[in-house]
């Protein structure tokens, strides 16, 4: 018994010792973590599609698109644009409202002023959602083509590419999409929750609405990218299938409307769910992580004990996270910074923190913890872990630079964004055509409008970041980076 209590301190050692000594910037000056969260919410309005409200706070932006769905004779206006190009891709913002709407659900206490901001970012999504929902067994996953676009460099509002539209139906499947992403069941469900007693009736409308397109998604069965691959891919192509998808927009039924017919669902299908190489992944195309987090909350309270295999990979999955003992394909820099291969990896640094945190916060109250060999991670060790993630992106790493915009002495100043790049109608009236904007794009000097809130793709493994246009996968920003750090930075907030 001594021996086992030596080696489990030394492992705990380990971990913590990891946190200390991977902070190789100035420590102690503290973070105002209510500024930045009000400044990653703000960050949505720069992103929207459409025809802007009165209380519109970001002034460089206009209306655009405001044709989006003529093509087809629907009205398919409004969303967001996911990141730094015009086009509104289904996949991440389903994902992206799911996040913002568990981030509400979670930590929605502790946003304060800004809660209202929260709710009304959400909303300007599940509008869209609903609006692309609207006919049975139809998603409309995409509005504009991807390979035009991406040939021009222009503001949303003056875009004058192809805004194509794509569908989902019975004759061309897409489970993935529809279970989670573009007008999902998992953001239609979850927002339903965030609006239930905020608004009763569009509460009802959500729901009605997640049920039928989960319905649709599971009755016709395949990828989007199957059937959809010249219009998605390379950009949002479902690499890890649909089945996840579908198990997420189930889990999320099952939380907002509590029917049986979800949970066994869930119980039926939970076999998915054991890929090893998918342990640590959670983002807009791969929701094992997520899944397991969200239904152990029911298991450590106490209620679902037939969802008790879902906590083992909850388990494994925290352990798959700490330092020195992480999985294969996952990292941490030399500043301490979780590193996973491909493009744009602060997507992973907000989702994988978010969960921490989420869990940390469903241990906490079952007073529990988890056991990983020869160290124990406590709910106190994971707000640890998450919040050191969090002080990296706000300036706590050897650049001493503040990944998101607007927060703090220094920032990226020149951010792989278009509006944010180009001049603004306000400044600069006269059209800016497709290739005009080139020389924004190569320009050495900084963006003209300060896109604040957004939080770009971030450092290397070596905590190296170019702060250029060209270098998209550091310098672009994306809604579902955003999303999770949400709820991240209001819990922080309250908890510094």
């Amino acid at each position: 018994m001594a021996r086992k209590s030596l080696t489990t301190a030394l492992g705990n050692l380990r971990v913590t010792a990891f946190l200390f000594l991977s902070l190789h910037a100035v420590i102690g000056s503290g973070h105002d973590y209510h500024d930045a969260l009000r400044k990653s919410i703000l960050f949505f309005e720069g992103q929207r599609s459409g025809k802007l409200p009165p209380d519109q706070r970001v002034k460089w932006r206009r209306d655009s698109a405001l044709h989006d769905g003529s093509t087809v004779g629907r009205d398919l206006t409004g969303g967001y644009y996911d990141a730094g190009d015009n086009i509104k891709f289904g996949f991440p913002m389903a994902f992206t409202t799911t996040l913002l709407s568990w981030s509400i659900i979670d930590f929605g206490r502790n946003m304060g002023p800004e809660l209202k901001n929260a709710v009304k970012a959400v909303r300007w999504a599940t509008d869209y959602l609903l609006k692309v929902t609207a006919i049975p067994d139809v998603v409309y996953v995409q509005v504009g083509d991807a390979y035009s676009d991406h040939n021009c460099w222009e503001r949303p509002e003056d875009m004058d590419t192809l805004r194509s539209v794509y569908k989902i139906d019975g004759s061309h499947p897409g489970s993935d999409v529809a279970g989670e992403k573009p007008q999902p069941a998992a953001a239609l469900a979850a927002a339903s929750i965030v609006f239930r007693s905020r608004d009763p009736a569009y509460s009802r409308l959500l729901l009605n609405r997640a049920v039928m397109v989960f319905d649709f998604a599971d009755r016709h069965r395949g990828a989007y990218s199957s059937s959809l691959r010249s219009a998605v891919c390379p950009f949002y192509c479902d690499v890890n299938g649909y089945q996840d998808e579908l198990l997420w927009g189930a889990v999320w039924l099952h939380k907002a409307s509590r029917r049986r017919r979800y949970r066994e669902y869930v119980v039926k299908n939970e076999v998915i769910l054991h890929a090893g190489d998918t342990i640590n992944e959670f983002g807009w195309d791969n929701k094992h992580a997520g899944i397991n987090v969200l239904i152990s909350k029911e298991v450590l309270m106490g209620r679902a004990e037939y969802f008790e295999s879902f906590k083992q990979n909850a388990d494994d999955f925290i352990c798959s996270i700490l330092p020195g003992i992480s999985h294969p394909q996952l990292q941490y820099s030399p500043g301490g910074l979780i590193f996973k291969a491909g493009g744009s990896n602060m997507q992973h640094v907000t989702s994988l923190s978010f969960l921490l945190l989420a869990f940390s916060s469903y241990l906490s109250h079952a007073n529990k913890v988890v056991p990983c060999g020869e160290t124990t991670a406590s709910p106190a060790l994971l707000k640890q872990l998450a919040k050191r993630q969090v002080d990296y992106i706000l300036g706590d790493n050897p650049l001493g630079m503040s990944y998101m915009v607007g927060y703090g002495p220094r920032y990226p100043l020149r951010i792989h964004h278009r509006g944010s790049s180009l001049p603004s109608v306000q400044a600069h009236p006269a059209r800016i055509r497709c290739k005009e904007g080139s020389r924004y794009f190569l320009s050495p000097n900084p963006n003209p409008n300060v896109h604040v809130g957004a939080v770009v793709g971030g450092p290397n493994i070596t905590d190296a970041f170019p702060d250029s246009r060209p270098f998209f996968q550091e310098s672009e920003p994306t809604t579902y980076i955003n999303a999770p750090l949400v709820g991240l930075l209001a819990y922080f907030s309250a908890h510094p």
